[in-house]
């Protein structure tokens, strides 16, 4: 994949959800064309639920700006693969059967699901690739820089352990799926901040995203490194994180090292208010899932100048090249920027973040 530079300040950016009008784009329903009104249906193929954005937050933002757009009169249809590759070939070839005007594709496997692409490209469905770069020939993809994801992650590492960190410093990397794309690409970016400054000691690829393989490699980890040695861990995402935070406790390490995380998921944020967790990847949802509502709409109506707007970007798929993308940009979030990022976004509240076992902690932060 092609890499594109987007502007981010790591720890202080904040992203006004008024952006989600992407680049300035506007259009009304009544330019629909005339095979196209309002009346129209978007399949939205999310990948697992281990990871609860999907479910709590990209799907239904998805759904109400299509109603938004289509004045109600637009509907989705909606399924989870639950991180298995057939069930969700089963999902894609129901909506094409059913003949869905248009396919959000967030693939569990994105080489394997081309063959799906491939039918629905037969049937005249476009496949927007939603997240996770599938392969095969999709329309679009919007998704955030993800090489820049792992650059954060990684620069993060290193700025925590602060101006005396160098080769001796033993890192473990828990590593995504290797059948996500993107985790190949959050790895990239991490090394390309870790290597030479650190020691990356043990590396793991952690099928399915699951927090209980992370739990049992860094439970490994531990047994070869021992648990005085571990200076940091790189988690791809916070679930894995919260497994390898238990795998470290029960291994007898009683002062966490920094240990990064993707997806400010709220048990991550309260995490990060304890002192668990050092940072996660704020992805904000809003932006990348309205974004992908309006590429599927304005796709299926025919309103190609406010498309192409949307997907000004370019990137390569190992099947196809120049497939036009938007990439939205991320922020490390960190306990200095709680409040004007998750909070400020509306993703969470401060009562969300701050029950009774952490409301101590937020007090020390100035989170109230």
């Amino acid at each position: 994949m092609r890499r594109i530079a987007i502007s981010v300040a790591a720890s202080t950016m904040t992203l006004s959800l008024s952006a989600c009008g992407a680049l300035g784009v506007t259009g009304t329903s009544s330019e629909a064309s005339p095979t196209k009104g309002n009346d129209i249906t978007v399949g939205v193929l999310m990948p697992e639920k281990t990871n609860t954005r999907y479910e709590e937050f990209d799907y239904p933002i998805i759904k109400a700006k299509v109603a938004s757009l289509t004045e109600n009169k637009g509907k989705t249809v909606y399924a989870n693969g639950e991180a298995d590759p057939d069930k969700q070939f089963a999902q894609m070839q129901q909506m094409i059967d059913d003949q869905v005007d248009v396919i959000l594709l967030d693939a569990v496997d994105s080489h394997a699901i081309a063959e799906m692409v491939q039918k629905a490209k037969d049937a005249s469905i476009p496949v927007i690739a939603y997240d996770r770069l599938a392969e095969g020939p999709i329309d679009a993809y919007v998704s955030f820089d993800n090489e820049l994801v792992g650059e954060v992650q990684g620069r993060s590492i290193i700025e925590a352990l602060g101006e005396n960190a160098d080769t001796s410093d033993k890192i473990v990397m828990m590593n995504g799926s290797p059948t996500d794309p993107n985790a190949g690409q959050f790895k990239a970016g991490a090394r390309s901040e870790l290597e030479g400054k650190v020691t990356i000691a043990e590396s793991f690829d952690t099928k399915g995203w699951s927090p209980e393989v992370a739990e049992s490699n860094m439970a490994e980890a531990l047994e070869k490194i021992g648990k005085d040695n571990i200076a940091a861990v790189y988690s791809a995402n916070d679930a894995m994180a919260g497994g390898i935070i238990k795998a470290l406790e029960d291994g007898g390490v009683t002062k966490l090292p920094p240990i990064t995380g993707q997806d400010a998921e709220l048990s991550a944020v309260q995490r990060i208010v304890s002192g668990e967790q050092y940072m996660s990847v704020y992805k904000p949802y809003p932006q990348e899932a309205e974004a992908a509502a309006e590429m599927a709409v304005a796709k299926i109506q025919g309103k190609d100048i406010k498309f192409d707007a949307l997907a000004s970007d370019k990137v390569d798929s190992p099947t196809h090249k120049d497939i036009s993308a938007q990439l939205v940009p991320v922020v490390a979030l960190t306990k200095a920027n709680i409040k004007s990022t998750v909070v400020a976004d509306g993703i969470y509240k401060v009562s969300d973040i701050c029950t009774s076992d952490f409301k101590a902690d937020c007090e020390s932060i100035g989170l109230k």
